[in-house]
């Protein structure tokens, strides 16, 4: 054997690079070796790159090999999912020799597809990915069920490109790509892929061991899956087993707790009286509530599951009105459900008892105040006596409200008319609520709701207008406007000032809706001059009062002339030149006294609407004021 053919053995054995095997040819060519010679290495030279190759190729079998014996040991061991899965992963990626593998599932209750693991990737916003089905390599993937595989993923037009996938994939660099489906039985579940940062070629022996490692990362997943199914059987079979030895006793209270209902109920106990007694039988802490949520109304007679809580609707008749809440037993078993049924069915009893009582007293209490309204020429000592049995306060000063539901504002279309005779009597429901509250009257009447309510100290009409705005619309959740008259001192003193109240409030109720104010509360005297044209006692003295009180009352304590000065200054189109000019002062006088106004008025008096009501209050003021013997 020749020197240059034991340089190639010692070549094989050292397991060199190719590169190295051209050297004993330019060696042989160096020191002058003759034609046959050289075709003699040369020939040596390809059979020692062949044997290279076989041996590469054993190699990598054996690890190939190994790694699948490894993952199916995994297999037969396995105690958690992610670590397989993230083992099969890694081994994917060593073997094909690619700088990033990843596997990603299919979530058939999102309708898409999402990254479970990923190997070698740098890119927070790739890892994080999710893609609908059949898009991208992956989704063409899913779809067909077989391997794809792109050299050059963006150039590649065989699958559906989305700016989300593409984006992902540019933040991470990646150009190849190989993907290969995991399936169980016909059902794809998800994609196992390899793939690099620069174009290459996929060999179909390495799209055959991806291949295999997919198989594995199905069975994988299915083996997790039948383990949950079967750990979950059993707790239900053990659940079922506990039960049944408890059923005894559950019977037991469930005859304690009806003997206990039983008894409230004809000794004429209340909702807070039911909840205790149901704590006490089932062990938890019961409270009742007015607002069930949506899926307890949805629910119907039955109790529900919210978080750790159940909860059971308090209805009759297809009305809700309100739920038991059972705290501190998050398992119950059958019986006690129903024994929390059976507790929110006797409280919808008690409270449709309460309600009766209730609607009895507001009818009484509107017909008060019907009477007010339509016929105050009655014995006033017999409106007394009756509204002293309705508790109310009748020597305080009153306030007469307009309340209306308003959802389309005053160009809106008319309601159906059975939502509008709903609407009514939700609303006078409410009404009559708070008019109980405060010790007031409330009755339907001309397509809305009036009220007759006492003033706080130191309130005005316009605050509470605004406070009963805002308490009805809270409790409908709708928009309710709300127009108040001024106030009426001793209305069962002075009857007939009830009526004209009830049209002053009426008219400030149109005129807030005119003014697209639909949800607000307002008085006359929020109106300013509109609301001097909307109220029968015109008011002159308080709207002049409210506008420019403050510059009349500075006049009258400095002796200063800034009445005069406003007045000159509307008169001459808002110029201080002119005014200076009527006024026989310096320019820099005018504009002391104006910027005094300011202070006094505020930053806007000058605005449009402002400026209008200050001229009409002036003039009302001079009209008013006594004149100077000439």
């Amino acid at each position: 054997m020749s020197h240059e053919h034991v340089s190639y053995l010692e070549l094989l054995a050292r397991g060199a690079a190719t590169e190295a095997y051209d050297r004993p040819v330019l060696l042989a060519r160096a020191s002058g070796a003759g034609p046959e010679a050289l075709a003699g290495l040369e020939e040596a030279k390809q059979l020692a790159l062949r044997v290279r190759a076989e041996l590469e190729g054993r190699r990598r079998r054996e690890a190939e090999l190994s790694a699948l014996f490894a993952t199916a040991h995994d297999l037969a061991g396995l105690r958690d999912l992610d670590a397989v899965l993230r083992a099969i992963v890694q081994r994917a990626r060593s073997l094909l020799g690619t700088e990033v593998a990843y596997l990603s599932l299919n979530d058939p209750a999102a309708g898409d597809t999402y990254m479970r693991v990923t190997e070698g990737s740098v890119s927070a916003r790739f890892q994080q990915l999710r893609l609908g089905m059949g898009e991208g390599l992956g989704g063409l993937v899913a779809q067909t069920a077989r391997p794809y595989v792109t050299a050059d993923y963006f150039d590649d037009e065989r699958f559906q490109h989305t700016r989300t996938i593409d984006t992902a994939v540019h933040d991470e660099g990646l150009v190849a790509i190989l993907g290969v489906p995991l399936s169980l039985g016909s059902q794809v579940i998800g994609v196992l892929f390899a793939a690099d940062r620069r174009a290459r070629v996929f060999e179909r022996e390495q799209v055959a061991l991806l291949g295999s490692f997919a198989a594995h990362a199905a069975v994988a997943i299915d083996t997790a899956n039948l383990l949950a199914e079967t750990r979950s059987a059993l707790a239900e079979l053990e659940r079922a087993n506990d039960i049944i030895r408890e059923h005894s006793a559950v019977i037991e209270r469930a005859s304690e707790v009806h003997d206990r209902l039983s008894e409230l109920v004809l000794r004429g106990g209340g909702v807070h009286d039911v909840a205790e007694a149901v704590s006490e039988v089932l062990g938890g802490t019961v409270e009742f509530t007015e607002t069930p949520a949506g899926a307890v109304r949805r629910a119907g007679g039955h109790a529900v599951r919210a978080g750790d809580d159940w909860v059971a609707a308090v209805s009759a008749g297809g009305e809700h009105l309100g739920a038991l809440v059972l705290r501190g037993r998050p398992d119950l078993d059958p019986v006690d459900l129903r024994t929390l049924e059976r507790a929110a069915l006797v409280t919808s009893l008690l409270l449709l008892a309460r309600r009766s009582a209730g609607e009895a007293e507001q009818r009484v209490r509107g017909e008060l105040l019907d009477d007010l309204l339509d016929a105050p020429d009655r014995d006033r000592s017999l409106l007394r006596e009756r509204a002293a049995r309705l508790r109310t306060d009748s020597d305080a000063p009153h306030v007469v409200l307009a309340a209306r539901i308003d959802r389309a504002g005053p160009a809106g279309g008319a309601e159906p008319s059975g939502r509008e005779s709903a609407d009514r009597q939700r609303l006078w429901s409410a009404a009559s609520h708070l008019a109980a509250t405060r010790r007031g009257l409330a009755s339907a009447r001309d397509g809305g709701t009036v009220l007759l309510l006492p003033l706080g100290p130191g309130e005005s009409a316009a605050e509470l207008a605004r406070q009963t705005a805002r308490h009805l619309g809270g409790a409908l959740r709708e928009p309710v406007t709300v127009g108040a008259s001024a106030a009426v001192r001793a209305p069962l003193d002075h009857p007939d000032q009830v009526a004209g109240a009830y049209q002053e409030a009426r008219r400030c109720l149109d005129a807030l809706r005119l003014l697209y104010r639909a949800g607000e509360g307002a008085a006359a005297e929020d109106l300013g001059f509109l609301g001097l044209l909307l109220a029968d006692s015109r008011d002159i003295g308080g709207f002049v009062e409210r506008t420019i009180g403050q510059v009349v009352a500075y006049d009258g304590r400095r002796g200063t002339d800034l009445v005069r000065t406003l007045d000159a200054y509307f008169a001459s189109g808002m110029s201080p030149a002119r005014t200076k000019d009527d006024l026989h002062v310096h320019v820099n006088t005018v504009a002391q006294r104006l910027e005094r106004v300011g202070r006094l008025l505020g930053p806007d008096w000058q605005t449009p609407s402002r400026a209008l009501e200050i001229q009409l209050a002036l003039r009302l003021h001079a009209l008013s004021s006594p004149v100077a013997p000439g």
